[in-house]
């Protein structure tokens, strides 16, 4: 019997002794269950590898382990929503406060909140965030503004920065810009507009211009997720996520593709582990009760 051939035989050995098959001794975790009543909306995932969610209920953040499924709260809610959230490679969680005005960042590895910044006094809807240009850039869906937390040598500022939009979107009644990221040459932004499905690359200095789709759009855009040249949308009360190919720019793209999954109950946000895509099911359209189930689910990198 050859070294290999004996390898092989030794690993199957210890799965059937472990209860599994080597295949499933090696597969990821797809659902990941949430406690009853948290109402998630926000998803990152981090290298080590947990992920994490806010709740639109209090704030809370809880981390869930890739590899176990086992999950804790890390870091309670101030009482007003936790929505869009992204880490960095320090280990701060950056996180958009919802309703209540806010922005806050967050130590994975401890919980505690390294810094709040109130961003409007206003009302307001900080919905979601990303850490592209050397800044955290974070969009509201009620007034036409996005703020910015420059982080020069990876120091946290004092305060955030406002930044009005300008050019081509126009707010009006609903969620406005919401989902929020980079563009594949990374010199500019990317906001979907979630009630009219449009998609803006958007400069630094705030000035939007439409991303050319060939007249499609993307209703109820929410998360997105790009990934080399390609864009994910998600499409939350649809139960879709969009595949969009840009140039690098990101002033043109061609929609390439929706998916959908029986698991899909209105999910918002989005992030990449492995080869799949995970997404917080945040059931829109389910009362939400103290006894309301929620998950998030994942599907293959279509």
């Amino acid at each position: 019997m050859s070294r290999r051939t004996l390898a092989i035989v030794v690993s199957t050995l210890l799965a059937v002794a472990l209860g599994a098959s080597p295949a499933a001794a090696h597969s990821p975790i797809r659902t990941l269950s949430l406690p009853a009543g948290f109402q998630p909306e926000g998803i990152a995932i981090g290298d080590r590898p947990y992920a994490y969610f806010g709740s639109r209920r209090d704030g809370d953040i809880y981390r869930v382990s890739l590899k176990t499924g086992e999950g804790r709260v890390l870091s309670e809610g101030p009482g007003t929503p936790s929505l869009g959230l992204k880490i960095d490679d320090r280990g701060r969680l950056f996180v958009a406060g919802g309703s209540g005005g806010d922005a806050r960042v967050i130590d994975t590895r401890s919980g505690a909140v390294l810094k709040s910044y109130p961003l409007q006094t206003v009302p307001s809807f900080i919905n979601d965030v990303v850490l592209t240009g050397g800044a955290a850039w974070y969009t509201d869906s009620t007034n036409p503004v996005l703020f910015k937390l420059s982080l020069a040598k990876g120091k946290l500022p004092d305060a955030a920065t406002r930044v009005p939009l300008t050019g081509q979107i126009a707010y009006t009644t609903g969620n406005n810009a919401n989902g929020i990221a980079a563009t594949p040459d990374g010199r500019a932004l990317i906001v979907v507009q979630s009630n009219t499905g449009k998609l803006f690359r958007t400069t630094y200095a705030g000035v939007t211009t439409e991303i050319d789709l060939g007249g499609e759009l993307v209703p109820n855009g929410d998360g997105l997720w790009l990934r080399g040249r390609d864009l994910y949308v998600v499409q939350n009360r649809l139960n879709l996520i969009a595949k969009i190919h840009l140039n690098r720019a990101g002033t043109a793209g061609e929609v390439i593709g929706r998916t959908t999954d029986p698991s899909f109950d209105v999910p918002t946000t989005i992030a990449e582990y492995g080869n799949r895509l995970y997404l917080p099911n945040a059931r829109f359209t389910t009362p939400a009760e103290p006894t309301t189930t929620y998950d998030a689910v994942s599907v293959p990198i279509p």
